[in-house]
């Protein structure tokens, strides 16, 4: 995908984007061995990613919410949610503000599993984010945010791009 190039900051660049996708790759591997451990699928762990990230900005995720960020039809999205729960991953909590609402929360148990497999990488991530000043650290972490900004609009474009065979986009 990306050319090295023979200036300085076109090797950089290239270095970069390498580290990139090899971090991208071993955190899946990472990913899908505590899938494995667990008798998770994808869907389960991009879920429970999902449901995690929520909470951690304080705004526990909804079934429907969870459903637009997996691109899952409602009638999945209900399969999967009961399957974690099932599993002591995730709880249901109806919405204090609005007892209609399903806020999804990761329960006692898969929070357990969560950090009992997960604590090392993240002793290891804080070992190697000591090493960094507080400066460097808001430059990687604006450096970060736009990349990650940058790849969910494109994940977004991709999905809402007609498929190949739809009714709705010409078939090659």
């Amino acid at each position: 995908m990306y050319r090295r190039r023979d200036d300085p900051r076109g090797r950089m660049v290239a270095d970069i984007t390498n580290d990139l996708r090899r971090y991208s790759v071993d955190a899946q591997h990472i990913g899908h061995a505590f899938a494995g451990l667990h008798g998770l699928n994808a869907t389960d762990l991009y879920a429970l990613i999902a449901v995690m990230e929520a909470e951690l900005v304080g705004d526990p995720i909804t079934p429907g919410r969870l459903g637009e960020a997996l691109n899952l039809s409602s009638g999945s999205v209900t399969a999967l949610v009961d399957r974690l729960e099932r599993g002591g991953h995730i709880r249901r909590d109806r919405d204090t503000a609005d007892r209609r609402k399903i806020l999804l929360h990761y329960a006692d148990r898969g929070a357990t599993l969560a950090q009992s497999f997960f604590g090392p990488l993240g002793r290891r991530t804080d070992e190697v984010m000591d090493r960094f000043s507080d400066d460097e650290l808001a430059v990687v972490h604006r450096f970060m945010a736009e990349m990650v900004h940058s790849m969910r609009t494109h994940r977004d474009e991709i999905r809402a791009a007609p498929r190949r065979g739809d009714a709705s986009g010409p078939a090659d």
